[in-house]
């Protein structure tokens, strides 16, 4: 039994910080897990510049709303999941994921929780676990499975080295000469290729 892991912002969907960026014209709010590694540190990052400027959950969902799947990410998702499991495995939170997650056909998708005031404030962030993405693959092969993974961040290399077949999708000139030992793809149907020889 096989399960695909993949990464959801960059490589189903485009990047929600950086769509919000643009929006708000905030040029800082662009850093994404592509630029920092320490995930923690980029969301406190991110919290600051929001709080700074009086931007809340409501203007990002707002922005969330316009944002669609990567031409070809829909159909992608639709043959896989003809093969095998698929789960979504992103750093981002059930109060950004829900629309996206709607666009994409409502595959699986674990992700961890934004802490927000009454007022729309987003005051914190809950992590479901430590290195979520690493860890739920270990979980996953702990019971029983095989996974494959993909991804195109510094957070997705522990799946992707984790797992039996992994691959950078769409991901940066210096991640892919960092890791050249990972096959590295541009377009859905070589990865789905890829994914389908390993299953």
């Amino acid at each position: 039994m096989v399960i695909t892991c993949l990464d959801m912002e960059g490589v189903l969907v485009p990047e929600i910080w950086i769509a919000f960026a643009q929006a708000s014209g905030i040029p800082e709010l662009k850093k994404t897990t592509r630029d920092e590694p320490d995930y923690d540190k980029l969301m406190r990052y991110r919290l600051a510049i929001l709080k700074e400027h009086g931007l809340g959950l409501k203007e990002i969902q707002k922005t969330i709303e316009t944002i669609d799947p990567l031409p070809g990410a829909r159909e992608f998702l639709d043959e896989l999941r003809e093969y095998c499991q698929v789960i979504i495995l992103s750093d981002t939170f059930e109060q950004f994921a829900k629309p996206l997650i709607r666009k994409l056909g409502m595959p699986t998708i674990f992700c961890n929780t934004l802490e927000v005031a009454d007022d729309g404030e987003i005051t914190g962030f809950k992590m479901r676990v430590q290195n979520s993405k690493l860890t739920t693959v270990k979980a996953l092969q702990s019971i029983g499975y095989e996974t494959i993974a993909s991804g195109d961040s510094y957070n997705d290399l522990g799946m992707i080295k984790a797992s039996k077949a992994g691959f950078l999708f769409r991901s940066t000139d210096k991640i892919k000469a960092d890791n050249p030992d990972i096959p590295a793809y541009e377009e859905f149907g070589d990865l789905l290729t890829a994914i389908k020889a390993n299953l």
